[in-house]
């Protein structure tokens, strides 16, 4: 019995040594094994702290910067038609050409007009020569009034004659303009610079005047514009810029382009907000020398709104979303963090522009946030990769 009693004891010993290196292997509550600060909480005196990295706050001018898609548009575009319904003799474009104003396009057949302006002319001699003879009648009834030898009725019918065959020249004279002018139709000129689309009718077609379809159409290309929208909050900055001297800068870019394709500048701002979508419409002109701009292309447009002086750049990855707004978190001399709400009011590129909440030169944390909280101890980890690729200077 006392023998069971020692075996017992012993098997009790082992236990509870077993029990022990347990908790000691483990960190348990009251073993040996001090357990580690958690995330977000102090360390502990001589603990280095949480590891995180830093990037260090810039200022230098920001340009307000906004980008959005728009739409290449002519400033003109003209339907070439005749006035004329007659033949095609002559085609002196081609398809796709470049014109001037004034440039010949097609000539007509303008004979039957000829004939017409030949007549006129005729007409307008003859009826001349009428106004002539009641001149010369008009003056010899006046002599033979002043010594009563004719009676005043001669005399009133051959001022009548006159007054008609003033007349008659007038008509006459109107009408040979008229038909110089439609002489002139016969040769249809350029109205506009520009290109020229496709012929649509070739020498040997009869064609009418003002025919729906056209002979061709010319669409104007230097210079060109691109037609965007900004949301209605943009207005007072868009409404500045339209009117600054120099004008505002626009770029626009094809799709996935780092270089823009062509700059040009701010020319119109539409006088009213669209209500159903909440935006402006505006416009920007370019002088479109090479010709990359083409209308109907969908271009990414970056307008230059205003410049902000001396204004505060971090990274972009600093920034942290909260109940109350923006923050983020500065490192201190003491390599603790402090929780600072900021005034976002534009971004470049990976970085944005703060108004308020850093100084110029201040270490902003920008990877190890998730363990932090205010006044958390850190120590910083140079990462070179890191700010690469967030784009710091």
């Amino acid at each position: 019995m006392k023998q069971s009693r020692i075996v017992a004891l012993v098997v009790l010993a082992v236990v509870l040594g077993a029990a022990a290196g347990l908790n000691h292997f483990y960190g348990f509550p009251g073993s040996a094994k001090t357990r580690a600060p958690q995330p977000g909480k102090t360390a502990a005196p001589g603990d280095k702290g949480v590891s995180v990295n830093t990037a260090v706050a810039e200022v230098e001018d920001f340009v307000n910067r906004r980008r959005t898609i728009g739409i290449i548009e002519a400033p003109a575009t003209v339907v070439v038609k005749s006035r004329l319904e007659s033949l095609v003799i002559e085609q002196h474009v081609n398809d796709g050409q470049l014109v001037k104003k004034g440039d010949p396009l097609f000539t007509l057949d303008d004979l039957e007009i000829r004939a017409t302006v030949a007549r006129d002319q005729a007409q307008l001699a003859k009826d001349e020569a009428t106004l002539t003879r009641t001149k010369l009648d008009l003056e010899r009834y006046k002599r033979l009034a002043t010594t009563d030898a004719t009676p005043l009725q001669l005399l009133d019918q051959a001022t009548a004659e006159n007054k008609i065959a003033e007349a008659t020249v007038q008509a006459d004279e109107a009408q040979l303009r008229s038909d110089n002018l439609r002489l002139n139709y016969a040769q249809i000129l350029a109205p506009i610079d520009g290109r020229i689309g496709a012929i649509r009718v070739t020498p040997g077609n009869l064609i009418k005047a003002n025919d729906s379809t056209g002979l061709a159409t010319i669409t104007q290309f230097q210079p060109i514009r691109v037609a965007f929208t900004l949301p209605e909050r943009d207005l007072a900055s868009l409404r500045k810029a339209s009117v600054s001297s120099p004008p505002a800068v626009v770029r626009v870019y094809t799709p996935s382009a780092t270089e823009p394709l062509a700059t040009g500048v701010l020319d119109f701002v539409d006088s009213a907000v669209d209500t159903p979508s909440g935006t402006i419409a505006a416009k920007a002109s370019f002088g479109n020398q090479t010709g990359e701009l083409w209308p109907g292309m969908f271009v990414d447009v970056e307008i230059d709104l205003d410049v902000r002086p001396r204004t505060v750049m971090i990274p972009i990855v600093a920034i942290q979303a909260g109940q109350q707004g923006p923050f983020v978190f500065v490192a201190n001399k003491d390599q603790k963090v402090e929780l600072r709400k900021i005034e976002q009011v534009g971004i470049e590129g990976n970085r944005a522009a703060i108004a308020s909440g850093v100084a110029g030169g201040e270490r902003l944390v920008i990877e190890g946030q998730m363990q932090l909280t205010n006044g958390t101890r850190v120590t910083e980890i140079s990462s070179p990769s890191i700010s690469k690729t967030i784009g710091l200077r």
